[in-house]
């Protein structure tokens, strides 16, 4: 099989090192191959700490991913989140030289560099401007502006803003483990193409990634993306809260959440108790499954509600802004029974709990279409689009000079910088991961 067919996604969290390959089967459908996972040291809620450990971490779990696929892993994509994400709304606008020309792809290109030249807090970088809708000579609600005529260009643009050194760490660590960066994506955005239909983001969605050491929201509306947030507390503190409210280690603590942990304390009977072995020659503890709600319950709700001032700030109250499809919980943290009543209970909205089976091929293991893995499996979604448009990019390529070599020498050389618009404009996280490549390459 060759090597360009398949992609490698890299999601390093807080809690887990994931690494996963996947390749388009006949269907159009991700078709995993091999997936390796390792306990994540270094990463302290979304944010590499300590570069050696990670790296440790992401050379276990893609041995693990390669031995399962028989295959060696190159490149890898690699997902950023971590506390250090913001967005922002901003306008902006460029007046045309000249308005008897349509719009095209240069003047968009101009407007979105324009939005760049924000000024930011020390240390950060723009990382994403997604351009909402246009306006065009004050026409407003404009989708596609190219082809249009119009002297002045506005559009709202939805920037997502994050620390530089913590992408370079990444870049760092992924280079130090032997791969390759091939693309960076925003976590949010790899687990929303993983779980949610595209119904869903016309209709307005809310999608909330519980990870263990940040939650994730992204908010779609009218297939596009609105709002993206990141907040700093995920499974890992409601462990925590676990192992100081019940006096027990963080394993036992983690074992309880995991098997008999409720976010609905009403659900559990007085009489329903655990017992926990001591430490060395210790009594046993016996702790009620009552007071276990009662503590996983208070931490629960504090993320909610801090998710829910987000999807406010969003503006979902307003009419027009509505998220008709409410929420969607993925990530390891959705998998906490009764979590979808008690969502549905504080924000009002209609809830369900993401499995990143969209796209993937019929006959995939369960395992992989758990909610655990939904960004792992967006990753590799966004790998396998990136290769698919570099194929066509390659082509046209092929094609222009094709065609160059056809024509008669004089006319190729006037012709030369009329071609290149032709090509697919790059994204931003194409643009980024070539600025981290060129800063770890110069950094050596």
């Amino acid at each position: 099989m060759e090597n360009n067919k398949i992609s490698v996604g890299l999601d390093i969290g807080t809690t887990k090192i994931v690494a996963m390959i996947g390749r388009k089967n006949e269907y159009g459908k991700a078709e995993i191959l091999g997936i390796g996972k390792s306990k994540s040291l270094g990463v302290h809620r979304g944010v590499v700490n300590n570069i050696t450990q990670t790296i440790q971490s992401i050379q276990q779990a893609v041995q693990e991913a390669e031995a399962e696929a028989g295959l060696k892993i190159e490149d890898v994509t690699v997902g950023i989140a971590g506390q250090h994400i913001r967005s922002l709304q901003h306008s902006d606008y460029i007046t045309r030289a000249n308005s008897e020309l349509v719009i095209d792809e240069d003047d968009i290109d101009r407007l979105i560099n324009q939005v760049h030249k924000l000024v930011m807090l020390p240390g950060e970088e723009i990382i994403h401007v997604l351009p909402q809708e246009y306006k065009i000579d004050g026409q407003p609600e404009i989708k596609e502006p190219i082809g249009m005529y119009g002297g002045r260009l506005e559009a709202n643009f939805h920037v997502v803003v994050g620390q530089v050194s913590s992408i370079r760490n990444i870049g760092r660590c992924v280079k130090s483990s032997g791969l390759e960066l091939e693309g960076i994506t925003l976590e949010p955005l790899a687990s929303a193409n993983a779980v949610l239909s595209q119904e869903e983001k016309e209709a307005g969605v809310a999608l909330i990634d519980i990870g263990g050491g940040t939650t994730d929201l992204a908010v779609f509306k009218d297939g596009i993306i609105r709002h993206t947030a990141v907040i700093p507390f995920g499974g890992n503190v409601v462990t925590e809260d676990i192992k100081e409210g019940c006096s027990i280690i963080e394993k036992q603590a983690e074992l309880l959440k995991v098997k008999f942990g409720s976010a609905w304390p009403g659900e559990n009977k007085d009489n329903e108790i655990v017992s926990i072995p001591g430490l060395r020659g210790r009594e046993p503890k016996e702790i009620t499954l009552k007071n276990l709600s009662k503590i996983i319950h208070a931490r629960v709700v504090e993320i909610i509600e801090q998710v829910y001032v987000e999807i406010k700030n969003y503006g979902h109250e307003e009419q027009k802004k509505k998220l008709i499809a409410g929420i969607v919980l993925t990530g390891g943290g959705s998998q906490l029974k009764h979590l979808k009543q008690l969502v549905e209970y504080i924000t009002g909205m209609d809830t369900r709990i993401g499995y990143p089976n969209e796209h993937l091929a019929g006959n995939s293991d369960d395992e992989i279409a758990s909610p655990l893995y939904a960004t792992a499996v967006g990753l590799v979604m966004d790998g396998l689009k990136r290769q698919e448009r570099k194929r066509v990019e390659k082509e046209v390529e092929e094609m222009e000079l094709a065609m160059e070599e056809h024509s008669e020498e004089p006319i190729s050389q006037e012709e030369e910088p009329v071609q290149p618009p032709k090509k697919e404009r790059k994204s931003f996280l194409d643009k980024l991961t070539e600025r981290v490549k060129d800063f770890l390459d110069n950094a050596e």
